[in-house]
């Protein structure tokens, strides 16, 4: 399964980010989980939302620029050695694990890990042969 990820392009100044989330807040999106990367010129704002179209299309309004591309949510046991199954079982299949990021779900004893691969078709494959919980968008929204 894969999901929907907002990817933006922030300059590395004063206000920016407040102006992305102030953006998505008017526009009454739900953010589920976030990464950000930086450099000293811009930074990579990432994030698993709950309406990804209109966070894109809302974006784009107000001058930002804006990818989506698609990740691979998982359930990964909160504990010692979790992640490590995970990558893994991907690293045994040659397969590139390009970032990630996660997130705790304080209802369960799980954490979700968001994964972008090189070949996001061959990951989930390897992923579900290795009995791996993979969660759709539905399923993120709902956490």
């Amino acid at each position: 399964m894969k999901l929907k990820q907002i990817s933006v392009f922030l300059e590395n100044r004063k206000g920016r980010l407040s102006k992305a989330m102030n953006v998505l807040s008017n526009a009454g999106v739900n953010i589920r989980a976030l990464s950000i990367a930086d450099t000293s010129e811009f930074g990579i704002l990432r994030m698993i939302v709950q309406n990804p179209d209109l966070a894109e299309k809302k974006l784009a309004e107000n001058n930002f620029v804006v990818k989506v591309n698609e990740v691979i949510a998982v359930e990964v046991l909160d504990e010692p050695g979790g992640l490590d199954e995970i990558l893994g079982l991907l690293n045994k299949s040659d397969i590139n694990v390009e970032y990630l990021y996660a997130f705790v779900e304080k209802k369960t004893n799980k954490a979700i890990v968001v994964i972008r691969t090189e070949d996001l078709d061959s990951g989930i494959k390897v992923l579900e042969n290795g009995g791996i919980s993979l969660l759709s968008a539905d399923d993120v929204d709902h956490l």
